[in-house]
């Protein structure tokens, strides 16, 4: 196995920054030149010796246990490509339903994994199974891009087992995981675009259950090819947007309560957006949109603004509002976006056919 040398640099923006910030790296040194007698089969892989990425360090507390750097080894149509991701990617809670918000376009995804190698195998099958175990030139590549005690992320069971068994390396296959997998080959073309081959219909995997909540939540269904990165960065709008709803919903509902016992106003029944709005009249009445509040209530509410002044503070309630005004504006367009776009996907869908959708 290949040695890797330590780096200073910071690790990824996932995991624990270093905080000793006097202590700088060396200047990188040159890249040697390519050795005229490489293999005609397309690769790409660090030369042996050469330090791994610097945000990327190799300090052992950095890649044991689930929340540390992991590996993946991601099945390409064409061959195998290990990629570096840090485990809280997949190890923190509701990771399901937010793993694929890392990979909504290539951007964000070159920011969640990185790729340390990739390999094209003639026949991906010899590569890896259960009668031979791993290949030579699978195993070669593992090892190589692998620290000592690191986990890897795998997309088939089988692949867990065989690998564990023949190798053993410790393995990861979850539903969170295949999360990830699924990230990794929606962004496939900005992340790995060394890959010329394109997916059949047995290389796609089912669509990310966290976009699929998003899509259920809002009546959306469509085809799983019919997916593109418009649908994806419209459902992550609005799942932002819920999680601003959700971010300040106890605290709002607290707040209509206070309404209630200071103002004898009664907000059962009221949005959040409204209670938000009812906090920022009591100090801002000529601010913003007060259509959501009745003028009796925003007499009432303005007439006893120094008790509220007591149990609220004032900025943070004017925070909440406009956070809460810009979230209800962005979903509203974003629902009537993600309807159309997901009707046009499922036309377009039933007029090519399934066969062409691959």
């Amino acid at each position: 196995m290949r040695t890797r040398s330590s780096s200073t640099s910071s690790p990824p923006a996932m995991c624990t920054r270093s905080r000793s910030s006097s202590i700088s790296s060396p200047p990188p040194a040159a890249k040697p030149a390519r050795s005229s007698s490489t293999s005609s089969t397309p690769e790409v892989k660090r030369r042996r010796g050469r330090s791994p990425p610097s945000r990327f360090p190799p300090c052992p507390a950095a890649i044991r246990g689930d929340s540390g750097l992991m590996l993946i080894l991601f099945e390409t149509p064409s061959g195998f490509a290990i990629f570096t991701f840090c485990g809280l990617l997949i190890s923190r809670r509701n990771a399901v339903q937010e793993v694929w918000l890392s990979f909504t376009d290539g951007r964000k995804a070159k920011r969640a994994v990185f790729l340390e190698e990739f390999r094209t195998f003639k026949d991906k099958s010899k590569a890896i199974n259960k009668s031979t175990g791993v290949s030579k030139r699978l195993t070669e590549m593992i090892t190589n891009c692998r620290f000592p005690e690191q986990k890897i992320a795998v997309g088939k069971l089988e692949y867990k087992r065989i690998i564990e068994e023949r190798l053993n390396i410790d393995c990861l296959y979850n539903t969170a995981v295949m999360e990830v997998m699924w990230g990794i080959q929606h962004c496939m073309p900005s992340l790995l675009p060394q890959e010329k081959s394109q997916l059949t219909e047995a290389d796609c995997l089912p669509m990310s259950l966290g976009l699929h909540y998003v899509l259920q939540h809002y009546d959306c269904d469509v085809n799983t090819d019919m997916v593109d990165e418009q649908i994806v960065a419209t459902a992550s709008a609005l799942f932002q947007c819920d999680s601003v709803e959700k971010k300040y919903s106890g605290a709002l509902r607290r707040a209509g309560d206070l309404i209630k016992d200071v103002s004898g106003i009664n907000c059962k029944g009221w949005t959040l957006l409204k209670i938000a709005t009812a906090l920022k009249m009591i100090w801002w009445p000529e601010f913003g949109d007060s259509c959501e509040v009745s003028e009796d209530d925003v007499s009432r509410l303005v007439a006893h603004a120094y008790i509220y002044n007591v149990h609220k503070n004032k900025d943070s309630c004017l925070r909440v509002y406009k956070d809460m005004v810009e979230a209800h504006e962005i979903k509203t367009s974003k629902k009537e976006l993600l309807k159309s776009l997901v009707e046009l996907a499922n036309k377009t869908y039933e007029a090519q056919g399934p066969e062409k959708n691959v």
